[in-house]
Order: structure tokens, then C-alpha cells, then sequence
């Protein structure tokens, strides 16, 4: 039903809009009096000869009309145009960049929207003096600063959200996270304000044609409606034919925008669209059936050490007016080829520091000391470019709440064909066969490639980022609590998986969970995490046969049934992640 009235609305506005292009282009060959000359007698009544009438200068109303359409919407868009644009391009930049760029435009932001409206338009209007580009000028400045606060507002809250997040954890530089995250996310918002700003674009126009500062010899709708003012068209018939035709066209063509504006905002953003497609696509479980993984290649040690990441004495501060706060202190631990670090603690323990830390992705104020080793290269070392190539291609990240990291506005296939081609050079059909085949490792169909993510389940989502993470065959793969907002049984089918991909791949892993069993089924050495520090580091086995420090001790007597033989208890654990009473969170 809304659809269908949005639908419908757009026909309408492009119908409206369209009579009024017509009466702008095809107007004068239709019409054929010339607007500044007299063509009849003064005040003369609509009839045959002149369809609208004359006014009190003999000139046919008709052809000012149509002169005032081209006029009045040249002015409009141009203006509105030129100001959304403006507003974008400075939103843009002070959202994304921040610091005191980011400062300099806001203050100016500011002061243009302090200035009074109405007086600072007559005030620019009279000292560059009434003409077509003055009008243009003095619109644009005073619309261009909301649009930027807008933009700014909107770029602020999608820079910190996942699919950003996730990009720059896969390498992305910024203009290139710009204009495939932040600038699709931001396109159906400059929609509306381009419609809005050409509504009040004609509308100002008009104003200040009706003030007399508009361009003298032109015949805007706005500047007709000033001469029928001046020149006592209201104390005759004549306001019938001379003042209700160009108002009538004013408002026409700003209901005309407004419902383009409103169908083209619903077509360009995917989250306004009907669901009721997807509904049945995963009804006819066109998105549910899955495929048996396909062998991919496994990137092999070349002569390097079997060493992947090595981290000494790491720590993380972030000063605050109140005191210093220590989230990571003096963190140490290695990580070899095929083997998977569990680490686990409560929450605030540090647990995702360590993972941003390592992925080079912690921002100030955050102070990081210490040495982070990725493949014998001190990490910190490296320059922005250098740490862009290595993220996503040889270490890759499953963010923590992964199901909210990928893009509303894109497709899946698109996505991950992005986590590609932003680390090499490859051709389309090439990236096409990969991505199917990635979608079919993690069990999805390469069906699932044309949804957007709306369109799948939670867990389905989970094993799109776990594609995505695969996608450049890397070496290190840090997964921050993949299974977060997941039920049992689904969180069950991503740790299988997860497991199943880690020994056949082969993959070096650092696995963080609150979720003391998970973490038993799948690492081979686990960090034990309390208040930023390392309390305890021991194999699984170790752990399960006995435990030395008494924090660690007291996680293992608080969980029933783990001192068993992990080979013993995977079987167990199964049973108690599907609702048994074994399974805990910490």
C-alpha cells in the first residue's frame, strides 16, 4: 500500500514537472509574442488572441509565463544545486576528518546561520546589485551551511559504525572509504535537501524578485508578480490573469519536487524498500540453501618463520581529566602458524583492546606501548599505507557484533568483491568466481550474492563477514566475539564452522570470547584476561587437567563438567551451547 501511493506520488510529480519543462522549452514556439514587447491593448482580458490576457504595458501574460518558467527554474536549480553541493562536500570533510578542520568550518557553519534570513539577502542583494547571478549568489549563501550540519551530523554517526569499521579493518584508505561507505550512506539524505532547496530556491527567488532585487530585465514568475504589486493589479480584475498564473506555477512546481523527492529517496535507499521481495525469497529458501564448501588454496609458509605475530610487553592508556586509564598492561604472547590463541575474560578486561591494538585501528586518545611483531614487522613502524595493505589481506578481522559491520546500501557480492579489489588488481569475472566459491566455503549459496543484508538471517550475515574475512587468504585471523547477538543453536553452527575452516585452511587465529567452553572446543593455548591484565596463559589441555592461578581457577569451578578431557567434552559442550545447563558465560 505504500509503496504504491509512493509510486504513485512520483508519477504525479514527474507529470507535474514534466507540464511545467514543456511549458519552459516548448513555450516560445508555441506562444508567439515576445515578453518585453507590447502585443495588445493595457489590461486587456484573456481571450483568443491573448490566452491569459495583457498586462498594463500591453505585453502578453502568456509569453511572461513561459519566459518566467525557464527563469525561476534555472534560478532553482542552479542554486539549489550548487548549495547541496557545497553543503556535501564541507559536511563531508568535517565529519570524516574531524580535528581543527573540522572546527574552522563548523565555526563558520555557525556564523552564517546566526545572520539574519531576510536582511542579510536585501543587505548582499543591494551592494552586488539586482541581476540573475546575484539571486543565484544570494540563495546559495544563505542555504549552504544547514546542508553542511546535516551532512556533518549524518557522516559523524556513520564513520564509527561497522561497515566503515570494517572497511578500514580491511585496508581501505579513506577516500576510498568515502566514496563507497560514506558517500552511498549519505546520497539519500542530499535527496531531500536538494528538493528542499529547490523549493526554497524558487521561493527566494520570488522574494526577492517581489523585493526588486532580482535581475530587471528578466521575466522571472517573481519578478511578474512584482510588477502586478506595483503597478495596482489588485485594485483591478486584472489580478485574476496577471497575478493567480505565475503563483499557481510556483506552487505546482515545488509540489512536483517534493513528490519526486519523496518516490526518489525510497528507490535510492534499500532500507525504505518493501521487504516483501525478500520475504519470499527466503520463503522459497532461494537465500537458506546451502553448498558444500569448496577447497580453496592455502597460502603456504615460504621460508619464513613459523612465527606469525609476536606481542611484548603491550600496553594501552587513555589519559582522562579524571586519571589515567589502563585498559591493556603489559601483554605478552605469541602466535604460530595453524594454532588458534583462545582469549578469554569479563567484559572490560581488555579483551577487544588487545584486537584493535593489533589491527592498528586504536585512535587518540589512546597511548599504545610496547612491540606488536606481524610476520617479523614491528607493526607500529609501518605507514598508514603500509598497515592499509596488510589489514584485510594478511590479517583480517570478524568484528565484534559483526552482523551490524556490513553495509545496508550494497549488495553482498559487492562487499566482498570490495574486500578484493581494494588490495589487487582483478577482473570481473574473476571476482565473480571467487566470490561464489567463498560463499560456498562458509555454506551459502552464491545466490546469496545479489541480497542486500536485510534480506538474510543473523547467521547468515555471520558467515558473509566470516567470507569476507577469508576472501584474500590471510594469515592471521582475529575474530572479536563473532557469535555476539547470535542464539545458541546458530552460535553452535558458527563455531563449527569457524573450526572446521581453521584446520583445513590452516589459519593462525586469535579467537576472543566471554565463553569459556567455546573457546576450549577451538584453541590450542588460551590468555586468561582480568582488568587488563594477563592473569594466566595455558594450553587447553592444561587447563582442563589443572589450574595454578586462583582466578583462573575460580572461572573453572564456577563451569560444571570442564575439568574433563577436552577430547571427551567437545561432544558434551555441544549439547550444553544447544541449552544444557553446562554452558556458562562468564
Amino acid at each position: 500500500m505504500k509503496r504504491s501511493m509512493s509510486k504513485n506520488m512520483g508519477i504525479l510529480g514527474a507529470v507535474l514537472l514534466g507540464l511545467i519543462i514543456i511549458l519552459a522549452v516548448a513555450g516560445p514556439a508555441l506562444v508567439p509574442y515576445n515578453p518585453t514587447e507590447q502585443s495588445g491593448l493595457p489590461l486587456q482580458a484573456p481571450g483568443g488572441q491573448h490566452l491569459l490576457g495583457t498586462n498594463d504595458m500591453g505585453q502578453d501574460i502568456m509569453a511572461e509565463l513561459v519566459e518566467g518558467a525557464r527563469i525561476s527554474l534555472t534560478i532553482g536549480i542552479v542554486s539549489a544545486f550548487i548549495a547541496t553541493l557545497i553543503g556535501t562536500v564541507l559536511g563531508l570533510i568535517s565529519g570524516y576528518g574531524l580535528g581543527w578542520l573540522d572546527a574552522l568550518i563548523m565555526r563558520v557553519v555557525d556564523v552564517s546561520m546566526t545572520l539574519p534570513f531576510l536582511p542579510l539577502m536585501i543587505v548582499v542583494g543591494v551592494y552586488m546589485g539586482p541581476s540573475l547571478f546575484t539571486q543565484i549568489a544570494v540563495i546559495t549563501l544563505v542555504m549552504w551551511a544547514g546542508k553542511a550540519r546535516e551532512i556533518r551530523s549524518q557522516v559523524l554517526s556513520l564513520r564509527s559504525r561497522g561497515p566503515v569499521l570494517a572497511a578500514r579493518s580491511m585496508g581501505a584508505g579513506h577516500l576510498y572509504v568515502l566514496r563507497k561507505h560514506v558517500f552511498p550512506s549519505v546520497v539519500p539524505l542530499m535527496i531531500p535537501q536538494f528538493v528542499r532547496a529547490v523549493n526554497t530556491s524558487i521561493m527566494l527567488e520570488s522574494s526577492l524578485s517581489f523585493l526588486g532585487l532580482g535581475d530587471p530585465l528578466s521575466k522571472s514568475w517573481g519578478s511578474i508578480l512584482f510588477y502586478a504589486n506595483a503597478r495596482s493589479a489588485f485594485l483591478t480584475d486584472a489580478w485574476l490573469w496577471w497575478v493567480l498564473p505565475p503563483g499557481l506555477c510556483i506552487v505546482v512546481t515545488v509540489l512536483a519536487f517534493s513528490f519526486i523527492g519523496y518516490w526518489l529517496e525510497e528507490r535510492v535507499s534499500p532500507r525504505l524498500r518493501a521487504y516483501t521481495g525478500a520475504f519470499s525469497k527466503l520463503a522459497s529458501g532461494r537465500f537458506g540453501k546451502t553448498k558444500k564448501p569448496n577447497p580453496i588454496a592455502v597460502r603456504q609458509p615460504d621460508g619464513a618463520s613459523a612465527e606469525v605475530l609476536r606481542v611484548e610487553g603491550l600496553s594501552v592508556q587513555f589519559p582522562q581529566p579524571a586519571g589515567t586509564v589502563r585498559a591493556v598492561e603489559a601483554v605478552s604472547f605469541t602466535l604460530r602458524r595453524g594454532e588458534v590463541l583462545g582469549i578469554v575474560g569479563e567484559s572490560g578486561s581488555g579483551k577487544t583492546t588487545i584486537a584493535a591494538a593489533v589491527m592498528q585501528l586504536l585512535k587518540p586518545p589512546a597511548e599504545i606501548s610496547g612491540s606488536i611483531c606481524f610476520d617479523g614487522k614491528n607493526l607500529a613502524q609501518l605507514s598508514p599505507v603500509q598497515m592499509n595493505e596488510l589489514r584485510g589481506s594478511r590479517i583480517a578481522l570478524i568484528p565484534q557484533a559483526a552482523m551490524n559491520a556490513l553495509n545496508p546500501v550494497m549488495t553482498i557480492r559487492s562487499q566482498l568483491a570490495e574486500a578484493m579489489v581494494s588490495h589487487r588488481s582483478i577482473g570481473k569475472a574473476e571476482v565473480l568466481q571467487l566470490v561464489s566459491e567463498v560463499l560456498g566455503q562458509v555454506g551459502l549459496d552464491s545466490k546469496c550474492g545479489d541480497a542486500y543484508p536485510h534480506e538474510l538471517s543473523g547467521g547468515m550475515k555471520q558467515r558473509v563477514v566470516i567470507a569476507m574475512a577469508l576472501i584474500n587468504g590471510p594469515d592471521l585471523i582475529i575474530a572479536d566475539e563473532p557469535t555476539t547477538g547470535l542464539d545458541v543453536l546458530v552460535q553452535t553452527e558458527i563455531i563449527k564452522l569457524l573450526d572446521d575452516l581453521q584446520q583445513r585452511l590452516g589459519l593462525a587465529m586469535i579467537f576472543i570470547s566471554h565463553d569459556l567452553p567455546v573457546v576450549l572446543r577451538l584453541a590450542d593455548r588460551i590468555l586468561i584476561m582480568k582488568q587488563g591484565e594477563m592473569v594466566d596463559e595455558v594450553t587447553a589441555e592444561a587447563l582442563t587437567a589443572s589450574t595454578v592461578h586462583p582466578y583462573t581457577r575460580r572461572l573453572m569451578d564456577s563451569i560444571p563438567g570442564l575439568r574433563a578431557k577436552k577430547a571427551a567434552s567437545v561432544s558434551s559442550l555441544t549439547e550444553a551451547e544447544a541449552g544444557g545447563g553446562s554452558y556458562v558465560r562468564i
